[in-house]
């Protein structure tokens, strides 16, 4: 195999950053940002531990729910989940995080790098409340570099154009991974049906 171990090596093969696209990256939420983040749904949370091992969680809520407080500060609110919380036990001890703001229909994605922190309460939890359901705890991120990835990866995959999807049929359900990951003496359609229940009944 040809490993890349280091900088050098890696700028032979794929090229130095263009002028334009170093420019790009500013440290701020600027006016196109924030309508970008006022109208996702879907963001995704980058986190490392101090050993660099890393996780990446898909968080989901109402487009607007995002919170931009000023120029440098957005919050997102946790909602019920599986209770590993990998995300928010990286945050306390390495703050450092990164996120991927996903809009539907849009190729462009909104990109955001900064320090994470995790808080029980606030003054701007009442403007998190979903469902009438408070969230305890909250992610806020201090802005240190955010800019908008190109619409490559998503016109690369079609991800937006129903014609290309799989068959959900053809797919193994979600009970079906976990009866055979988990080897559970239990009927994948039974875990279906206790899967879909909680979803739906316990999204906040």
């Amino acid at each position: 195999m040809g490993i890349i171990d280091s900088q050098e090596a890696l700028r032979e093969v794929v090229g130095e950053v263009a002028e334009l696209t170093q420019k790009k990256v500013i440290d701020r939420i600027d006016e196109h940002a924030r309508t970008l983040i006022a109208h996702s749904p879907f963001v995704l949370l980058a986190t490392s531990a101090p050993d660099g091992s890393c996780d990446v969680s898909p968080r989901g809520d109402p487009a607007g729910s995002v919170l931009v407080l000023d120029e440098k500060t957005l919050v997102l609110a946790d909602r019920p989940g599986n209770k590993l919380v990998d995300s928010f036990r990286n945050i306390v001890d390495n703050p450092h995080a990164g996120l991927l703001f996903l809009v539907p229909g849009m190729n462009e994605t909104l990109r955001v790098n900064g320090r994470a922190t995790l808080v029980s309460e606030a003054p701007f939890f009442d403007s998190l409340v979903v469902k009438g359901k408070r969230p305890r705890l909250a992610v806020v991120v201090e802005v240190e570099q955010l800019y908008m990835h190109c619409a490559k990866a998503f016109l690369r995959s079609s991800l937006w154009q129903p014609e290309t999807w799989p068959d959900r049929s053809a797919l193994p359900s979600m009970g079906t991974i976990m009866r055979d990951q988990m080897a559970l003496p239990i009927a994948a359609e039974e875990l279906d049906a206790r899967l879909d229940h909680r979803a739906l009944t316990e999204q906040y």
